[in-house]
């Protein structure tokens, strides 16, 4: 796998209508994702189809929230690709006795429920029911498929320094653009990082040098963006809404082949298998270079997410400058 480059060096060029020149044109297209193409036609018949038959595909509308559930549609069909392709080159597929016996109780089958407090969680329940439902489970099946296949032998070694506190001056600034000001700063050069972090420690910062984690003992933390990328590159995130700190992370080396040993394995749940399956296929939507209509937003690798616009991303992925590819 080449190394984890980032989206927005790829967006600038290649977000425009009338496309980048090579490849599949992005004039109609509402996303390209390596030579697939999905059409805005496409993804306009999804949202047509949500508000004929989806009451909280209606409620998203009169609230004029249905762009969330286009980001969502696109979202979905960008990682499918991804899980095709995995998938043919691990040799995964989905177990067909548990598939039909989940389509014979299709969980999509009935509406979803207006109930709902969160809109965002709302548009992904409306868009896993207007897919092909054989289509969604599979995809659920195999990325917990892929997960469970890697789990055990996962992990990633790691420097990162963190961002508490916001800017009191006079022009305050908040702790993501602080925090991504800080990984710009750590990937300006192969030692930035080491310096920074050595700064970030005499001034009592939180930070840590060697930390290794396998995806076998932290499960839930193996869903985050530390485990998609490739060495040699820097990531700023905030591992919890419920907490305010952001992580600034250089990932130092990222294993795939040497099995765990660790007293404290906890057993992932599903829904972590799945998570942990995602966050493998990142490296393969890099390679592919996914250019999105700018309608939908931008790709945002750190939350394997579409955000409305690079200002409001969860974070950032950058290569550090001079580094050897890996």
């Amino acid at each position: 796998m080449g190394r984890s480059r980032s989206l927005l060096v790829a967006l600038t060029g290649c977000l425009v209508l009338a496309g980048c020149g090579s490849g599949p044109s992005q004039v109609g297209a509402a996303v390209i994702s390596g030579d697939r193409v999905t059409t805005v036609d496409q993804v306009q018949d999804l949202l047509d189809k949500a508000v004929r038959e989806q009451p909280a595909a209606q409620q998203l509308s009169q609230q004029r929230k249905l762009d969330l559930l286009g980001r969502e549609l696109v979202r979905q069909l960008v990682i499918h690709d991804a899980i095709v392709r995995a998938a043919q080159r691990e040799g995964l597929v989905a177990d067909p006795q548990l598939l039909e016996q989940t389509l014979a109780n299709d969980p999509l089958a009935s509406p979803v429920p207006t109930t709902a407090t969160d809109p965002s969680q709302l548009a992904q329940q409306v868009a896993n029911r207007v897919r092909d439902h054989r289509e969604v489970i599979t995809d659920s099946l195999l990325l917990q498929a892929l997960g469970q296949k890697y789990v055990d032998r996962l992990s990633v070694t790691f420097d990162y320094t963190s961002v508490v506190s916001d800017d009191g001056s006079a022009q305050p600034v908040d702790r993501r653009e602080k925090a991504i000001a800080k990984a710009e700063q750590m990937a300006a050069s192969p030692a930035a990082a080491a310096e920074v972090i050595r700064a970030d420690a005499a001034a009592g910062q939180q930070t840590s040098v060697g930390e290794s984690v396998p995806a076998a003992q932290a499960p839930a933390l193996a869903t985050m963006v530390l485990f998609g990328v490739e060495p040699g590159t820097v990531v700023a995130f905030q591992p919890s809404q419920e907490q305010e700190v952001w992580i600034v992370a250089i990932v130092r080396q990222r294993d795939l082949t040497t099995p765990a040993v660790t007293d404290q394995a906890a057993q992932p749940t599903g829904l972590q298998l799945a998570g942990i399956g995602q966050r493998l296929l990142q490296p393969d939507i890099d390679q592919a270079g996914v250019r999105v209509n700018p309608r939908y937003g931008v790709w945002d690798p750190v939350a394997m997410n579409l955000a409305p616009s690079s200002a409001e991303t969860a974070g950032v992925v950058l290569p550090v400058k001079g580094a050897a590819q890996p």
